[in-house]
């Protein structure tokens, strides 16, 4: 049994990324990239307005209302441009060109109009007011992102600014699940006694679309050995990462340990310290990764998470795999015994964090409000109202 803390290094240890490939940026969003990305322009590309005013020369203004004869009018696009000269003014929009001798604008609502001349109201007008320069988002030949970004969509909206319509990321993984267990009762057929709907297979698979995997398969295997072997054998063909929902703990009829190391796959460790979801199982065939998560959903879904993720994560090209941690102050006591570290469902509330009923393994309905998981280890297990704890702040 390994603890929390070496099953993560043993992961990332043990955790390659895919070949890089080049795909329309439109295509890219979820992925990370590879290299970094060149500005081949400056953001913006030229003296861009702030507001809707006028384009002034700042030292004309020496006084509230002195009087600007104008000269003409800058919009967005235009590219014919009056130029400003002294005691002048141009009328000009967000977003327009700031014409050639002007160095500040000043909003319209500190502005009146009369006849071919407008006052200026705001005084002293600083130089620079309200005016983008060029290149003030970034310069041309400057990194626009750094290998390892997300391709969010904020990343697209960027790129396409500077006319980035290509980039290199790193490829997704294909994901192969299996779901062992004769309990289980697929979607659509009738409840009988003994049997419960399997929803793991939803479950994991809204978690891999959420990190951006689409390419999922699911197959089924009975509680058989010879069945999960042939199960397991077609999904370490087909996919770089497989995971195996159920079947890895110590009864009679658990057979994914078994069927792993018939097929020679190698195991990193085989059960962590924690509580849920301790019979974790790491393993490895050539460089594929495989996980065999508890068959409790709870369980399954802390351990998704907290070690399937950031492999995940890690695989697509992410510098930073694992959740997002923040130290908050726990609501409301809590208390445990044994010798596992915890894995806590909670809510992020305000400032501080609340730990959530239904925190047994096989309770999913309190990770169905959950917005973060609270790791405790057992040195914690004491905790009073108002000490921090350590946070990881799911991924939505």
């Amino acid at each position: 049994m390994v603890t929390v803390n070496e099953a993560k290094q043993r992961i990332i240890a043990n955790t390659g990324t895919l070949p890089a490939v080049q795909m329309p940026l439109s295509e890219a969003i979820g992925s990370y990239l590879s290299e970094d990305v060149i500005s081949p322009i400056a953001l913006p590309p030229f003296r861009q307005s702030s507001m809707d005013g006028y384009a002034i020369l700042h030292s004309d203004v020496t006084e509230p209302g002195i009087a600007l004869r104008l000269a003409g009018e800058s919009k967005a696009g235009q590219a014919d441009l009056p130029v400003v000269s002294a005691g002048t003014a141009v009328r000009i929009f967000t977003g327009a060109p700031v014409p050639e001798g002007a160095t500040a604008v000043v909003m319209q609502e500190n502005t009146s109009l009369s006849d071919r001349s407008v006052q200026i109201h705001e005084f002293p007008v600083a130089e620079g007011k309200n005016v983008r320069r060029a290149g003030q988002q970034i310069a041309q030949g400057a990194v626009a992102l750094r290998a390892g970004a997300l391709v969010s969509p904020g990343a697209v909206g960027f790129l396409k600014g500077m006319n980035v319509n290509e980039v290199t990321v790193y490829s997704k993984p294909k994901v192969g699940l299996l779901v062992t267990g004769d309990e289980l009762l697929k979607a659509g057929e009738a409840l009988v006694p003994g049997k419960i709907y399997e929803s793991n297979s939803a479950m994991l698979q809204a978690a891999l679309a959420q990190a951006g995997i689409g390419d999922f398969s699911i197959s089924y295997a009975s509680d058989d050995l010879d069945a999960t072997i042939a199960a397991l054998e077609v999904l370490l063909e087909e996919h770089d990462v497989v995971l195996a929902s159920g079947g890895i703990s110590v009864g009679d009829y658990d057979f994914v340990g078994k069927a792993l190391e018939a097929l020679g796959a190698e195991t990193i460790f085989y059960k962590v310290r924690q509580k849920p979801g301790k019979p974790l199982l790491f393993a490895k065939k050539e460089e594929k990764l495989i996980f065999a998560l508890p068959g409790n959903p709870a369980s399954s879904l802390v351990c998704y998470y907290e070690y399937v993720l950031p492999a995940l994560k890690k695989i697509m090209g992410s510098r930073e795999p694992f959740l997002r941690s923040v130290q908050l102050p726990l609501r409301d006591a809590y208390r445990f015994d044994g010798e596992r570290d915890e894995f806590l469902k909670a809510r992020v509330e305000g400032s501080d964090v609340v730990s959530l009923d239904g925190q047994e393994s096989f309770v999913i309905g309190s990770f169905a409000v959950s917005n973060a998981i609270i790791y405790l280890p057992v040195g914690q297990n004491r905790v009073e109202a108002g000490e921090l704890v350590e946070v990881h702040l799911l991924p939505f």
